[in-house]
């Protein structure tokens, strides 16, 4: 194993591998940093350059834009008080405080250091269960599957703040999608209604700019028509020096913090679709709880930063690991990352480590040279990123949209794509103003064909459907995915009760 990572990253030094790499992780922090403009986006934006490339060279390009992104959030979210990814929220509390106390540089080091750390120790994590997990997964059969990604949609599904039956019929609209064009076994056409343009289905890399892309940028427009956030006023360039051996003394201090933070970005980031914003806050949540001050949370203190931004790099390797072991998609950034493999014709899942080898430790070798990368160009560059992100989102929108638009049309150089990009633009603008999740969709719309051809070979093995249920790896995951949905029941109803009795316990003014 250590032979070939150290063969991985040997290679992964050559300029034509390293090139995309930088340039990769540059773009993800400055994608990163933008407010609103999403680390998925920004891999949506790249993915289209990737395609002429070596597919190492695509993939080291995105795994540097996953990783920059993650990391630069903290930029807008310390210096501006406004997160750049959702997933920088919590380091808001204390980093945009410490800023204001006047400590900036120690602020945004704290977090950019703190994000090297939990994203590396990721990595170990990322090398050292993949290939045992993949080993577990290869002695699956399309019942165990077919239960794991119904396992993988519940988890979603079951996790949307909002609408437990949103999420479920938000996972079902994606599946629904899945069924347009020639079933996947027998190649027989459905829902064609007798026109070429679906005679083919829909490519996965335009629905997905359609529906998280352009629901974006259509909601970004709503809030510029409402006077709010034109993003243009520029904000005064504070001094960001600081000595960096004493603020990597700081984190290092508090390995129990670190070494906690990460394992609970690890464990979200391995759950299928949750993401780097619940990781970031739940290990903020746990820090606060187990420090012996939790009320100097909020007041500018370095565990808060800590915390946060470990878990959210760690995320990352967790939501890798998924991808590689089982072919299950982490969250929206590895659904564009699996979608790229795809593409490249490489089959992601168990036998991704005994087939494709030499690119999973490439992988791995990308993740772990885009951490280093990442502070260098947070060094060479954090005065310019808080200049960047003043761009008036005026100017912004129009030239994402045009990438967008780009990157759909060049995937088969066809403008079926561009159309079908346009409608699910305003399929996905819909979801978002009648308050659909878009997570579920996503994921049904990258599981759906693997839960169909599952369940139809399973049943061409065997016509008993007991077996799902008798079989006992098949049972457990089963079973879980009726616990998650009926444990996020629980939760609503408990919260529910709470919100009803609030009323009754507050006091009278």
């Amino acid at each position: 194993m250590f032979e070939q990572l150290g063969t991985a990253i040997l290679d992964l030094l050559q300029l034509k591998f390293l090139v995309p790499l930088v340039i990769g992780t540059f773009v993800g922090v400055v994608g990163g940093a933008l407010p609103g403009v999403t680390i998925t986006m920004t891999i949506i934006v790249v993915l289209p350059f990737t395609f002429g490339l070596d597919p190492l060279q695509g993939l080291a390009a995105m795994t540097g834009v996953y990783v920059g992104g993650s990391a630069g959030g903290l930029v807008t979210a310390v210096l501006l008080g406004i997160p750049g990814t959702p997933s920088a929220i919590a380091t808001t509390f204390d980093g945009y405080t410490m800023r204001r106390n006047g400590e900036p540089g120690r602020a945004l080091w704290l977090g950019i250091w703190a994000s090297c750390f939990g994203g590396l120790l990721g990595g170990v994590f990322l090398i050292a269960t993949t290939g045992p997990l993949a080993a577990i997964a290869l002695e699956f059969g399309p019942w165990e599957f077919f239960a794991l990604f119904i396992f993988a949609l519940s988890m979603v599904v079951g996790l949307t703040e909002d609408s437990l039956l949103k999420g479920l019929l938000a996972g079902t609209f994606g599946l629904l999608v899945t069924t347009f064009g020639s079933d996947p076994i027998m190649s027989v056409p459905r829902f064609t209604f007798g026109t070429e343009f679906l005679r083919g289905g829909f490519d996965f890399l335009p629905v997905l700019i359609g529906i998280f892309a352009f629901a974006q940028i259509m909601t970004e427009l709503e809030k510029m028509h409402g006077g709010s956030g034109s993003g243009g006023a520029r904000a005064a360039t504070p001094n960001l020096k600081i000595a960096q051996l004493k603020v990597i003394g700081e984190i290092l201090a508090r390995p129990v913090l670190l070494l906690w933070s990460t394992a609970v970005g690890l464990l979200i980031g391995v759950l299928p679709a949750i993401g780097g914003s619940a990781a970031s806050v739940m290990a903020y949540d746990q820090a606060k709880k187990i420090s012996r001050r939790p009320e100097r949370f909020g007041t500018g203190i370095p565990e808060g930063i800590i915390a946060s931004e470990s878990s959210n790099n760690a995320n990352v390797g967790g939501s890798l690991v998924t991808i590689m072991a089982f072919g299950i998609p982490g969250d929206a950034v590895t659904a564009v990352m699996l979608g790229a493999m795809t593409i490249h014709g490489i089959q992601s899942g168990p036998l991704f480590m005994v087939q494709e080898a030499k690119l999973a430790y490439g992988i791995f070798a990308a993740y772990l040279l885009a951490h280093p990368i990442m502070i260098i160009v947070m060094a060479l560059g954090a005065r310019f990123f808080l200049r960047v992100v003043t761009v008036p989102k005026s100017a912004l929108v129009p030239i994402v949209l045009v990438l967008c638009t780009v990157g759909a049309y060049a995937l088969k150089n066809t403008i079926d794509n561009v159309w079908v990009l346009a409608l699910f633009g305003v399929f996905g603008y819909a979801l978002v103003k009648l308050k659909f999740p878009l997570a579920p969709v996503i994921l049904g719309l990258i599981l759906g064909d693997q839960i169909e051809v599952n369940l139809v070979r399973a049943l061409m093995n065997d016509p008993n459907p007991l077996l799902f249920v008798t079989r006992p790896i098949s049972a457990l995951l089963l079973g879980l995915s009726v616990a998650s949905v009926l444990f996020s029941l629980w939760q609503r109803r408990r919260q529910a009760a709470r919100l009803a009795a609030l009323p009754e316990t507050a006091p009278d003014f």
